[in-house]
Formats: C-alpha cells, structure tokens, sequence
C-alpha cells in the first residue's frame, strides 16, 4: 500500500506541475544581463502575411519573464525585445516552453521544451552549419575555376560555360535539398509545413513530389492553416496540369493578359503562319541576352509572316517596360504582374525556367520548344517556305 500510495503521490506531483493550461502555451524565460523593466513583446503575422499583430507584453524582473497565450493549433510567434533589437522567433504550442535569452545575439536564443521547438532550435543550428559550408564550397568553386571561366568568356566557349554554370549550381542546390531533405524525414515537425509550402514558390516545383511529401505528413498538421494552404495549392495546380497538357504535336492553349498599356490581349489573335511564344522577364539574364537574337530574326521574317508573343514574368511594370525599350523589342508583350508561382499561364505550359520558347505552326501547333539561334531560326524559315 505505501508504494501504491508513494506511486499515486509522484504521478499527481509529475502530471500536474506543467504552467501551460488546456488550449495555451506558457513561455518562461532567462534573461541574463537584461535590465529589470525591459519590454518583452509577443507578437504574430496576421493571415495575410504582411502585418504585425502584437498580442501581449510584459516586462523582464530579476532576469526573468513569463507570457502565455491561448492557441488552438501550431503557428509562429516571436518574443520582441525593443531594448536589445532584436526578436526570438518560437512555435506556439500547448505546453510548458522554455527561452533562454541570449543577450548580445538575441536571434540564436535557445528556445526548448516542447517537440517542435526542440525541433526548430535544431534546425536552426543545423542551417546553419549547412549555410557555412555551402558558402565555402562556392568560394573554393570560384577561386579554382576563375581562369577557367574568363577564358571560357573571352572565347564564347559556351561548352565550358554550360559545365562551370552546372557545377556552381549544384552546390547552390544543396541550400533548398537541405529543406526538402528535412520535410522529407521529419513529417510530425510542424516546420516541414512551411518547407513544403515554400516549395511553390520554386519556377520549376514538382507537383508530383509535393504532393508525395503532403500525403506523408501527420494528420494532425495536414488540419493546421499552413497544410490546409498547401492543399489548396496541390489541388489547383493538380486541377490545370490535368486539364491543359501541353506537348509538342498538340494545339497550344489559348491565354490572355494585359499589354504594359493596360490592353488585354490573347495568343490567339496575335498567331502568324508561324508564332514563337516567348517567356521571360526583365530580371532574367539569360533572357535579355538571348533578346537581340530574337529581335534580329523578328526583324528579318515578321514581314515573311513570323509573329511572336511574350509573356513577362515580371511583377514590376515600370521595369517591364523598361527593358522592352532598352531591348528594342516590338512584338506584342502580355503579362499579369504575378510572382511565378502564382500564374497559372506557366503552369498550363510547364514553364520550369526562364527563357523558354515555343514555336508554333500556322494552325497554332507546338512544333518545337526551346530551339536557340541558328536552330531556331533554321525552323522557322522551314515553316515559311523561306530560304
């Protein structure tokens, strides 16, 4: 009986010394050489994503503060300190959490005590490290090969360029295959929803492995905002892949946007017996350099019945209209100002990279895509019988 009554003792003292209630986060912090009186701000985004909302404050005594909150599912916080400039990003969870200010780096504050915050401190310090050694492996690229690749230059050796460019981004790569990487592993971690919904914002996202990563989530984050965004996001993209494939041999989609003057125009109406379609952007610049090629050959065979439609990827006006001006391009121009993962049109087309062309029969067939110079130009002629 005294170690039934001695285990009833320890299990009342153990489930009942959390500070966190039902439905809240309690956050207790150190604050070592922080004045008493310093502010301490709880603050969140709003959904929109822009504003600030600041939701509590309180103030640091004997090098301590506590601030709780109530919260229905997972999202993150951030504890503000005015006096040091800084702030100390958290997920607020229920449950008991514990900060450990650090004064002079207020940023690389530990933060601990609950799952995901454990989790997000770790993968802080693990990004890190990743981010040091990333930057190194791209200076020792650069010093190694910089003669290589002024040579390469002053030679157009466009071979070398291609293999020197390949190279370096594939140590760039390692930066966001860090972040799938750990999406991938760590499917009851809460930041593996934010990873995952960040990957819509890549030109050439993979639907197909979003989707796979999703599916591999926890119930639990799937029912939070961040996952029921990101299956918004899946089906919409799920719903134009399916309904417009786009391929050589097949009839390309119609679309329509404004012109930089506010016009609304569309494909169709701007098709020639032969019609080049044109993704790029003023910020691309790869684009702007292909453009005098491009504007060249418009010159020479738009009398000849060549025709060429752009669509810009840039979300600026006034530098859209800029580099048609500074680039000297006169074909019709159309976009709607969308941040890339957002427009619709490129998914329809699978648009992965920019610049990305399309060329198109006088039926407004897709006949080829992403031809360059003496090819490109080679085609079209054939296309217009032109010698």
């Amino acid at each position: 009986m005294k170690k039934l009554a001695l285990f009833a003792s320890l299990s009342i003292l153990l489930f009942s010394c959390g500070k966190a209630k039902d439905g809240e986060f309690f956050v207790s912090g150190t604050a070592k050489g922080i004045e008493n009186g310093k502010l301490v701000i709880l603050q969140t985004i709003d959904e929109s994503g822009m504003n600030t909302i600041s939701l509590d404050t309180v103030k640091v005594q004997n090098e301590q503060f506590e601030i709780s909150g109530k919260i229905s599912e997972p999202s993150i916080y951030s504890l503000v300190f005015p006096s040091q400039n800084g702030a100390i990003p958290f997920i607020a969870e229920h449950g008991d959490i514990e900060v450990e200010v650090y004064k002079d780096s207020v940023q690389a504050s530990k933060v601990s005590g609950t799952y995901n915050n454990d989790e997000f401190y770790q993968f802080n310090i693990n990004i890190k490290k990743e981010q040091k050694s990333i930057q190194k492996a791209m200076e020792t690229f650069q010093n190694k090969n910089k003669s290589a690749i002024e040579a390469a230059q002053k030679s157009n050796d466009t071979v070398t360029l291609n293999k020197m460019t390949k190279e370096f981004k594939d140590i760039q790569k390692r930066y966001p295959d860090f972040f799938i990487n750990y999406a991938e592993n760590n499917p009851k971690s809460f930041i593996s929803v934010y990873i995952i919904d960040g990957m819509f914002r890549s030109p050439d996202v993979d639907v197909k492995k979003v989707e796979k990563m999703y599916n591999n989530l926890e119930d639990d984050l799937k029912k939070t905002k961040p996952g029921k965004k990101v299956k918004t996001k899946l089906d919409e993209l799920k719903g134009v892949k399916n309904s417009n494939e786009v391929a050589v041999g097949k009839k390309a989609p119609n679309f329509s946007a404004k012109t930089p003057d506010g016009k609304s125009i569309s494909l169709n109406e701007n098709l020639g017996k032969v019609t080049i379609i044109d993704f790029w952007a003023s910020w691309c610049k790869p684009c702007r350099a292909e453009n005098p090629n491009v504007v060249a050959l418009y010159n020479e065979l738009h009398s000849k019945g060549l025709n060429i439609v752009g669509f810009s990827l840039d979300e600026d006006l006034a530098a859209w209209k800029d580099a048609i001006a500074k680039d000297k391009i006169t074909w019709p121009q159309m976009s709607n100002l969308k941040k890339w993962e957002l427009e619709t049109i490129t998914k329809t087309y699978k648009v992965e990279q920019i610049p990305t062309t399309f060329l198109l029969d006088a039926n407004g067939t897709i006949v080829a895509k992403d031809l360059r110079g003496n090819e490109l130009k080679a085609k079209v002629k054939e296309l217009l019988g032109v010698k």
